[in-house]
């Protein structure tokens, strides 16, 4: 039960940041939110509460989400993480979770070759 908890409290968080910081946003994150979009429609929602588990929480991936990862493509990757790193009660770890995510990519480009 507390996965699933925690689960739900990662996509509450995600819609959250959406909703709460899209009117506010500069040239550089309008053109964040404009890949953001973009590669999201690349990657499944389940794929991607994943990813942002992995990152943020310590979760895992399967095999099959980091076949998606590595097909959704770095710069969306790189940029996803970093856009939800840099939140305020976030950005204090945003250095731990840039690794995490780089530490992400790595091993699901591993997994994808190996296929």
């Amino acid at each position: 039960m507390a996965h699933t908890s925690s689960r739900t409290t990662i996509v509450f968080i995600v819609v959250a940041l959406i909703c709460a910081f899209v009117p506010a946003f500069s040239v550089e994150e309008a053109e964040a939110k404009s890949l953001w979009d973009t590669c999201l429609l690349k990657i499944s929602p389940k794929c991607a509460l994943d990813i942002i588990g992995v990152v943020f929480e310590n979760l895992t991936i399967t095999d099959a989400c980091c076949h998606d990862l590595v097909q959704e493509g770095k710069m969306c990757h790189d940029t996803l993480i970093k856009y939800i790193a840099e939140k305020p009660h976030l950005v204090a770890h945003e250095t731990e979770y840039l690794k995490k995510r780089d530490d992400l990519w790595t091993h699901c480009v591993s997994i994808s070759q190996t296929a």
